[in-house]
């Protein structure tokens, strides 16, 4: 808090103004951003597998030999995505603002003005009315009935009373009254700024299939630089020596080769496939009003095992709905519908309040005599009427009202008391309802039924509200104070439900029925929070009240093992979950919709907001759902698997690509064989056996499981098939190479045998097979059979037919290849079961521990 005081009635003069400004202790924050473009730019495009990629593009360029260069577009197409990707990420943080005020009001040199929201200065009196939205924290100066709503920020979801010396925190919304207050703190130190700042700061989402390809990608960059050596040597011994290659010419064939052999051994189309498959996802999602932040994402809610999601906007509307009335008492005063129906229709009702107005459509005029409007820290409200509906009737929660009763009625004797009522049941004639009758005792006796049985309401999960009545009107001065009149006695409790989504039940049992647990986490009463979740087929039990949490991270975990349904739970106290969870070895989806919520939807290894809530918690979510609906949720879980499936599938193809180039560029360095390809060749074959299958497969529906170990499975049928490529192509084109055949008729051999046996890889990998995939293989191999017999394409790979006895090598070696093959693909799965082999122990596991 700044020592320089401030003139309450005139404000800042101009000048102190100006010295602030100066000072630097002004309304604007340092950007706590997210990631510049340059360094976007950088991660995405300077790597150092891009340089190996550009520098071989450009020396085949150089060289003139740009048919071989066609590898080079892949790898700025991967470049493209990536920075589109990550800047759209930091485009949505940069736009996280909790604070969506334009202007503040302030009053200085004695007059009120309104300034820009930045150009506030510590110091500066702040003039707050209903509907304002607070842009720094302050300290109220003075304050006629001011109410704050700090639920975005603290998860408070009752509006707070705000009197001299409390303090207003930026970001908060005025809901009631008006006040002054004084700027304490400004930019970065203030509340709001400094939730930004720690939301705003950048991470991608954790994917298995990214970070599974970027540890091959971190392995291959241990193993090319040496073996890019091997090759280059042994592509210069096999043109004649260095000396010979580099007088002769020969060195241009020579380094061509070993920029085939380099580039085959990096599994670009992995790469690009990936992202392709998050974007289409993103784009089907997108049509059904799920957004998607950031592109991994889409893969990143089916490996999902526990969703933590609110009560409110998930399993309800929100909205709240009359549910009964339960008399206290037998003999009920014949105004009190009249009363309920006026508080209904008053203008400042609450939702609760509202949701009456059509069980009580008859209101009479009435002649209000006073009010008392509702305070969140009173919990109650009232009203008092002449004639029609006399006395004072009081509306709230029943442990309050009865509460406050008692309190006030603590100087008047109960004899007293009982008169008074026999004195308005005598008059219920001439107009004024007829009290409850009994002895003297009675409204004592009343008060404990009435708690009892709201007691027993509150436990049946319904939210539940008094009405009492005096027959006294309470005076002017009283209600200005909010004092209760005496002779209160409890009249009849009324219960409300929460609207239950009509969906939410089939959307939890969907949960259920694929192992995904869930826990409810509300900061409303535990014991409603179950009442509701019962309603959707939840094993709720009675609730666990989030205070009774314990602190240890180990603990939690457990507790939140056991337990499925949360109450009271703060703010600070989800993020600490999600942490637990994810400790316990959980991967954890967050729903919510407050800035309170924004970093623990930022902690969990998926985020999810609602349209409906902050900016702030949508830019930093991973998901929005744009119409708010958490029924999308099955949706989004099938999208992630079809591409996490369908992605693993193919990553076997691209694998066994690196594997074969990686293990053929060893075994021809160590024999000094050139190696057998031209770049253009390689890119040929890797469309026909590779690119184009994966891509028309990766976007096939798959609905499995998600299981991890992505990477291992994919690397134990890559690696042997990779081995059986290599080996197969070392003996077709060295037996072809003993035999004498020329360079051309040796590359057409070799290029013949990979192409074979690796459409037998994809026809091992695309079983169990539909139409479209047989249409798929089909298709592939009547282009290979395009590409050996038409002209053009013979002439454009420089394609020579190789002699019979090369032609019988490959049809001896291809078939025992092919067997191989699917004597690999059977143990795969015998290792590592099928589908249904897979998910089923998994999902047993997780409802043990749900």
């Amino acid at each position: 808090m700044s020592g320089i005081t401030t003139d309450a009635p005139r404000g800042l003069t101009a000048a102190d103004v100006a010295e602030r400004v100066a000072d630097g202790r002004v309304n604007t924050a340092a950007d706590a951003s997210s990631r510049s473009i340059w360094s976007i730019l950088r991660a995405n495009v300077f790597t150092l597998f891009n340089a190996i990629v550009v520098t071989g593009f450009t020396f085949l360029f150089l060289l003139g030999r740009w048919q071989d260069a066609l590898f080079g577009f892949a790898a700025i197409t991967n470049a493209v995505i990536g920075v589109v990707q990550e800047y759209r990420a930091k485009r949505s943080l940069d736009r996280l603002a909790l604070l969506h005020a334009p202007r503040a009001r302030v009053r200085r040199d004695g007059a009120e003005q309104e300034i820009a929201m930045q150009d506030v200065v510590v110091d500066d009196l702040l003039v707050v009315r209903s509907g304002d939205q607070v842009t720094a924290d302050a300290e109220v100066l003075d304050a006629v009935r001011l109410e704050a709503d700090e639920s975005l920020l603290t998860g408070e979801s009752e509006p707070i009373d705000k009197a001299t010396g409390d303090r207003l925190l930026s970001g908060s919304i005025i809901v009631g009254g008006d006040g002054l207050a004084r700027v304490t703190a400004v930019g970065a130190d203030a509340f709001a700024a400094k939730l930004t700042a720690e939301a705003k700061r950048f991470s991608l989402v954790n994917s298995e299939l990214r970070s599974s390809i970027d540890r091959i990608l971190r392995w291959i960059t241990w193993l090319i630089f040496p073996i890019a050596l091997i090759v280059v040597n042994a592509n210069m011994q096999a043109a004649g020596g260095w000396e010979a290659a580099f007088a002769s010419g020969a060195w241009e064939e020579a380094a061509t080769a070993s920029i085939a052999a380099v580039i085959a051994m990096i599994p670009l189309g992995l790469v690009l496939m990936t992202s392709i498959a998050f974007a289409v996802g993103a784009v089907k999602l997108g049509a059904h009003q799920v957004l998607v932040n950031e592109l991994p994402a889409v893969e990143g809610l089916a490996r999902v095992d526990i969703i933590c999601l609110d009560k409110t906007g998930t399993i309800t509307t929100g909205e709240i709905r009359f549910d009964a009335a339960h008399p206290v008492g037998e003999d009920l005063p014949e105004g009190w519908r009249w009363a309920l129906a006026w508080m209904a229709r008053v203008a400042d009702a609450n939702a609760t309040a509202r949701c009456m107005a059509a069980e009580y459509a008859e209101l009479p005029d009435l002649d209000l005599a006073a009010r008392v409007e509702f305070s969140s820290a009173r919990k109650w409200s009232a009203a008092a009427f002449r004639g029609r509906a006399a006395g004072t009737w009081v509306l709230g929660a029943p442990e309050f009202v009865l509460a406050d009763a008692d309190a006030d009625a603590d100087t008047a004797a109960s004899a007293d008391a009982a008169a008074g009522a026999d004195a308005a049941a005598s008059a219920g004639g001439n107009g004024t309802p007829d009290a409850p009758a009994g002895p003297g005792a009675r409204p004592a006796a009343l008060r404990a039924r009435a708690l009892a049985l709201a007691s027993d309401l509150a436990a049946s999960g319904r939210r539940t509200l008094l009405l009492a009545w005096s027959p006294a009107v309470v005076a002017d001065e009283d209600a200005a104070e909010a004092r209760l009149p005496e002779q209160l006695a409890p009249v009849v409790l009324l219960t409300f439900r929460e609207v239950v989504r009509s969906d939410a039940a089939a959307t939890m049992s969907y949960f259920a029925k694929e192992g995904i647990g869930v826990r409810v986490i509300s900061g409303d009463n535990p014991l409603t929070v179950a009442a509701v979740a019962r309603e959707v087929g939840l094993d709720a039990g009675d609730g666990f009240d989030a205070r009774a949490l314990p602190a240890d991270v180990d603990e939690l975990g457990d507790l939140l093992e056991q337990r499925l349904v949360f109450g009271r739970v703060s703010p600070s106290q989800k993020r600490e979950m999600v942490r637990a969870l994810k400790a316990k070895g959980h991967t954890v989806a967050m729903t919510g919709d407050g800035v309170n919520d924004a970093l623990a939807i930022k902690d969990a290894d998926m985020g999810i907001a609602m349209q409906s809530g902050s900016a702030a918690t949508r830019a930093v979510a991973r998901i929005v759902l744009l119409d708010s609906k958490f029924s999308h949720m099955p949706g989004v879980v099938a999208e992630g698997r079809r591409v996490i499936a369908n992605i693993e599938r193919v990553s076997m193809l691209f694998l066994s690509k690196t594997s074969y180039a990686i293990t053929m560029s060893v075994l021809f360095g160590i024999l000094l064989w050139p190696f057998p390809f031209l770049p253009r060749q390689l890119s040929v074959t890797d469309g026909l056996t590779i690119g184009i299958p994966a891509f028309l497969l990766a976007l096939l529906p798959n609905s499995r499981r998600y299981v991890p170990g992505f990477l291992r499975r994919s690397l134990s049928f890559a690696i042997p098939s990779g081995l059986v490529v290599a080996l197969s192509i070392a003996i077709v084109s060295g037996h072809a190479r003993y035999l004498g055949e020329p360079e051309t008729a040796v590359r057409t051999a070799s290029m013949v045998t990979l192409a074979l046996i690796g459409l037998w890889i994809l026809v091992v990998l695309s079983r169990p097979f539909t139409w479209i995939k047989a249409g798929v293989v089909a298709a592939m191999y009547a282009g290979l059979a395009l590409v050996l017999v038409v002209p053009i394409a013979q002439q454009f790979l420089e394609l020579e037919w190789p002699a019979v006895d090369t032609i019988i090598d490959i049809a001896i070696v291809v078939p025992v290849a092919c067997a191989a093959i699917e004597g690999i693909g059977f143990w795969h799965r015998r290792r590592f079961g099928t589908a249904s082999e897979i998910v089923e122990p998994e999902r047993q596991r997780r409802r043990r521990a749900g």
